[in-house]
């Protein structure tokens, strides 16, 4: 990656910038301090059940398999069957989730001072797979709509990452060729896969160190810090 090529940054949201899967575990933590009925098991147990179904609901989501009350449905309602919990209470988890998942939104660590800084030199935006409402509540509330020229998420585009679709648009909204943009994100599949095959230059956030499975992203990077040395 030549830095002096790069003009535009997109930014991957959930675990990239923001910390979805903790939001997501303490949001799960509260529902079960919440609801006696679920703690015949661990929370952790609850964690991890949910965590592998949910996995594959938003698989066949991103299939067109199912649709999104679907998998809003399933998620809890299959975790709770598997479990040995009276599937019924799906309903009122589901209703007070969001609820708490709010609360617990936050920055990944680094992450701010990387994009505040970065913003200073490039025009920036965001791709995000998910629910609009959701997104966009986080959007604003980070202000991401004030710094982002371009936000694109998938449910109001109709395809998600790494569909080439999604990636053609945002390269003619960033109004730049492939080459001058780099797009940072933390998945192999959505984020990697989608900017490589759309001629981007590509900044893989790896905090595991894990391989990438075959995949060349220009830079593989555990800390923000890397990437504003990079750039900045």
């Amino acid at each position: 990656m030549q830095k002096e090529l790069i003009r535009y940054i997109y930014f991957d949201l959930d675990d990239t910038l923001l910390n979805h899967k903790k939001a997501e575990q303490n949001g799960l933590r509260d529902i079960y301090n919440k609801m006696p009925a679920l703690q015949v098991v661990s929370v952790d147990e609850l964690l991890r059940v949910y965590a592998q179904i949910n996995r594959g609901l938003w698989i066949e989501y991103a299939q067109g398999i199912i649709d999104r009350s679907t998998l809003h449905r399933r998620r809890f309602q299959e975790s709770f069957e598997a479990l040995g919990i009276d599937g019924e209470l799906y309903e009122y988890a589901g209703s007070i989730y969001m609820e708490y998942y709010r609360t617990h939104w936050e920055w990944m660590k680094g992450a701010k001072q990387a994009f505040l800084t970065l913003h200073e030199y490039y025009e920036m935006g965001v791709i995000t797979n998910g629910f609009a409402e959701t997104q966009r509540m986080k959007i604003q509330q980070f202000e991401f709509d004030k710094m982002c020229s371009s936000i694109i998420i998938s449910e109001e585009f109709g395809l998600m990452k790494p569909d080439p679709a999604i990636f053609n648009e945002a390269t003619k909204q960033a109004g730049y060729a492939p080459e001058h943009i780099l797009y940072v994100g933390d998945s192999l599949s959505s984020d990697v896969d989608g900017a490589l095959n759309a001629g981007w230059n590509m900044a893989w956030y790896n905090p595991k160190n894990l391989s990438p499975e075959g995949r060349e992203p220009h830079l593989n990077f555990q800390d923000f810090q890397e990437l504003i040395d990079v750039l900045g």
